[in-house]
């Protein structure tokens, strides 16, 4: 089992900045790759990064690319998602999430294990 708890979000002006922090623990083998994604109302569930522990690289969708950034802390128990130059279409709620694949697929169906989400509000 894996539990994962979010913290971070909130409101900004677009162009601002926000950080996510996503705090793991449990079984570290379910855990090979930690990601975050998104929802907007109206919306379906999409990748924004995922990040391969061990080393094994971070994955973008293109939206992001140059603003976000995802890392890991803490022995790799801590993802975080960097968010800059925020736009108004980043307005949405945010999940951690961890699979047991190592893959740079955003595929929600592959993560097993989801945080309690966070909602990111971005202003005009």
């Amino acid at each position: 089992q894996v539990q994962l708890v979010q913290s971070g979000g909130g409101s900004v002006q677009a162009g601002g900045s926000l950080r996510l922090s996503c705090t793991a623990s449990g079984y570290t083998r379910s855990r090979k790759t930690m990601g975050w994604f998104r929802q907007a109302p109206g919306k379906e569930r999409e990748g924004v990064a995922v990040i391969i522990t061990g080393g094994g690289g971070t994955y973008y969708v293109d939206s992001v690319k140059g603003r976000f950034t995802i890392s890991l802390a803490n022995a790799e128990n801590t993802v975080y998602l960097q968010m800059n130059t925020l736009r108004p279409e980043d307005t949405a709620m945010y999940y951690c999430a961890a699979s047991a694949y190592s893959s740079a697929h955003m595929v929600a169906a592959e993560f097993a294990y989801w945080g309690q989400g966070t909602q990111v509000t971005v202003s005009s």
